[in-house]
C-alpha cells in the first residue's frame, strides 16, 4: 500500500468489496512498510490517517488537542471526504481554531459530562504530541472507546520513555529542559505564543506487552503498537549525531523496546 499523494488527493468512496472486512491493523501497517526511524512517523502522520480512513471507511474524524493548529483545514477535510471536529480542553485554544471547522471542548481524560461530548459519534480519533501531557491516560483511552462508533479507530502519536533524550526531559526541572531545547533548536518556540505544557509521560512507552493490557482494560481488543527509534535532537552536533544514530539503529534492529523514541498506538473498537 502506497502513501504517495494521500495527503492531497481526495479520498475515493469505498465500495463494500474495497474494504477487506477481515484486515487487521497489524496487516495494514505491514502494507505501509514503515521505516524504523522516527522521521518516517513525522513525515507520514497525515498520510497514514488518510490511508486508515480510506481502508476502513472512516468518515467522522476528531483530533484530540488540536486547538489552534489542527491537522486539516476545512477544505482539506472536505476534499478527503471527512467530517472533521477539533477537540481541546481549553476553550481559548478552540477560539483560535481556523474558520470552518467544528470544535468540541472537553477533557479527553475527564468524565465526559461536557455538552460537546458525542458518545459513539466519531469513526476515528487521532492525536499528535498530546498524550505525554495527559494526566489520567488510562481513563483517556476508556473515554476514546466510549466516543468511537463501533468499528472506529484511534491513533495516538507520542514520544516514549525511556529514550535517553525524553528521560532527561522527564527528570530535569522544566526550566532546565526548556533551556536545553532552546540551545539545540534556537528557532523552536522562541517568539511564538503556543502554550507549553508539562510532559508527564504517563503510559508513554513503546513496549507492546506493557501497553496492550491497559488498552484491553479500556475496552480495545485489537491493538497495534508501531515503534520508532531515533530523533533529530543531535542533528546540529557532529559526532554525537552519528553515535546516537548508530545506537538507535542497533536498538531498532534488535527490537529494544525500552529505548524507542516515538510510537503510534493504534486501536480499533469492536464492530458489535
Amino acid at each position: 500500500m502506497s502513501l504517495a499523494n494521500l495527503a492531497v488527493a481526495p479520498m475515493q468512496k469505498l465500495s463494500p468489496a474495497a474494504e477487506p472486512a477481515t484486515e487487521t491493523l497489524a496487516a495494514f501497517f505491514r502494507g505501509l512498510g514503515p521505516d524504523w526511524h522516527s522521521q518516517w512517523a513525522w513525515d507520514h502522520y497525515e498520510p497514514t490517517i488518510l490511508a486508515l480512513a480510506r481502508q476502513f471507511g472512516l468518515k467522522r474524524l476528531c483530533e484530540i488537542g488540536g486547538g489552534r493548529d489542527p491537522l486539516f483545514t476545512a477544505d482539506e477535510a472536505a476534499a478527503n471526504g471527512l467530517s472533521f471536529t477539533v477537540n481541546d480542553i481549553d476553550a481559548g485554544e478552540l477560539a483560535l481554531t481556523p474558520a470552518g471547522l467544528q470544535t468540541a471542548c472537553f477533557n479527553i481524560a475527564g468524565d465526559l459530562s461536557e455538552p460537546d461530548v458525542a458518545r459513539g459519534g466519531y469513526d476515528m480519533m487521532v492525536s499528535r504530541m498530546v498524550f505525554e501531557h495527559i494526566a489520567g491516560v488510562e481513563q483517556a483511552w476508556a473515554n476514546i472507546h466510549a466516543l468511537l462508533a463501533p468499528g472506529g479507530v484511534a491513533l495516538a502519536f507520542f514520544p516514549t520513555l525511556w529514550a535517553p533524550v525524553f528521560a532527561l526531559n522527564h527528570v530535569l526541572p522544566e526550566k532546565a529542559s526548556r533551556a536545553i531545547v532552546h540551545a539545540l533548536f534556537p528557532a523552536r518556540r522562541d517568539g511564538g505564543d503556543d502554550p507549553v505544557f508539562p510532559a508527564l509521560y504517563e503510559w508513554c512507552r513503546g513496549k507492546p506487552t506493557l501497553l496492550t493490557p491497559m488498552l484491553n482494560r479500556a475496552g480495545f481488543r485489537e491493538v497495534h503498537i508501531q515503534r520508532f527509534w531515533g530523533h533529530g535532537y543531535f542533528d546540529r552536533m557532529p559526532g554525537l549525531k552519528q553515535l546516537d544514530h548508530a545506537f538507535n539503529a542497533t536498538a531498532a534492529r534488535i527490537g529494544w523496546n525500552l529505548v524507542t523514541t516515538y510510537a503510534y498506538v493504534v486501536v480499533r473498537k469492536d464492530k458489535a
